[in-house]
């Protein structure tokens, strides 16, 4: 995905949304819609893959997760969530949260997004939760008359598929313009080719035989590391160029460590200066510490969710400067080319170092 020639970032504010429903997909995993104000609709109106960061206070520290909104837009905000053992957000939205209950959520954000507006067609590549963004990609797009998705979708078994009543709906609704190729890994299927994972070979095949990829304008592949690799490995062998090639991984429920946090700036530093909602702040900030828990010490209101590079929540534009993205699963190359980087895995190298939100 190309990086935006002109910004789309609202500023991110929390807000409480009431639950209105809470449904279950399958065993262990539910689609929870909110109440949006109509003094909110505009600040809640999302595109076609964006995301939701909600925030709760647990044992006395914030923690944030981010999901994927599975509604269409103009729709109310519906995001898919999988339960994670042992997960401290998971579990509770899956187990506890009722409708009536009310929940800290972060206006949509992400570059992850199809326009409806060009009636193209899409390939969508999903396995397990990765399917939560795909719905809303896939109901959205499909509204155009023109527009036409493929879906291969890799589960373990029948009974761990996310959506698969609306699937079948949009299936009914939209007929031969929405093609759905179901993979299990668990689970023996009539064709030898759509029982097993969506591994490289597989991958190789299925765009082979099922849905030849040339045919497609956008490629969207949701799921975990080993299968985006995969599928972006046989998508280059099939000549797709890169820049139709849209990627987003699993969030993980459990963050990585907390980088080492300073009180005050020790040893070597930088000259950190952040933009948000066209403010700017400068504070000097150690070279051992992420531009993002540098700036949090002048910034509380910075933009951010998983800590780990993946849901790209923290992405900024280093205006001045050198810096150094340890880890990056969520910007595509042309955003990096363009000087996006993931704030949380970003460090500062050179003196003064300029760091936009709101680019």
């Amino acid at each position: 995905m190309t990086a935006p020639a002109v910004s789309h970032r609202v500023s991110a504010t929390f807000h409480p949304l009431t639950v209105t429903a809470v449904e279950r997909l399958c065993d262990d995993a539910v689609a929870v819609t909110f109440a949006v104000p109509d003094e909110l609709r505009e600040a809640y109106a999302f595109r076609a893959g964006q995301s939701l960061t909600l925030r709760r206070t647990i044992d006395g520290r914030e923690e944030r997760r981010s999901y994927s909104i599975c509604a269409a837009t103009g729709q109310n905000p519906r995001i898919g969530v999988r339960e994670i053992p042992t997960g401290l957000f998971s579990s509770w939205l899956v187990h506890d949260v009722r409708p009536g209950t009310t929940i800290d959520v972060q206006t949509p954000t992400g570059t992850w997004h199809a326009d409806p507006a060009l009636g193209e067609r899409h390939l969508c590549i999903a396995a397990g939760s990765g399917i939560t963004p795909v719905m809303s990609i896939a109901s959205t797009v499909l509204t155009h008359p023109s527009a036409h998705v493929s879906l291969l979708y890799g589960n373990r078994t029948s009974r761990t598929v996310m959506f698969a009543d609306e699937l079948g709906d949009l299936k009914n609704r939209y007929g031969p313009r929405l093609q759905v190729t179901h993979v299990l890994s668990r689970e023996p299927r009539d064709v030898e080719l759509f029982s097993g994972r969506l591994d490289r070979d597989r991958l190789r095949r299925l765009l082979t035989d099922v849905v030849p990829v040339e045919t497609y304008d956008h490629v969207w592949l949701c799921g975990p590391l080993a299968m985006v690799d995969d599928a972006r490995a046989v998508l280059a062998e099939c000549g797709v160029p890169p820049r139709s090639v849209h990627v987003e991984l699993f969030y993980v429920d459990a963050p990585p460590p907390r980088p080492r946090r300073t009180t005050e700036a020790s040893g070597v530093t930088t000259a950190l200066t952040t933009v948000l909602d066209g403010r700017r702040a400068t504070a000097p900030v150690a070279r051992d510490v992420s531009l993002l828990e540098g700036a949090q010490a002048t910034r509380g209101d910075l933009p951010f969710a998983c800590k780990g590079g993946v849901c790209g929540t923290c992405r900024a534009l280093v205006r001045d400067g050198e810096t150094d993205m340890r880890r990056n699963y969520a910007l595509e190359p042309a955003e990096v080319d363009s000087g996006f980087v993931l704030t949380c895995q970003t460090f500062p190298v050179s003196d003064r170092v300029t760091v936009d939100f709101d680019a």
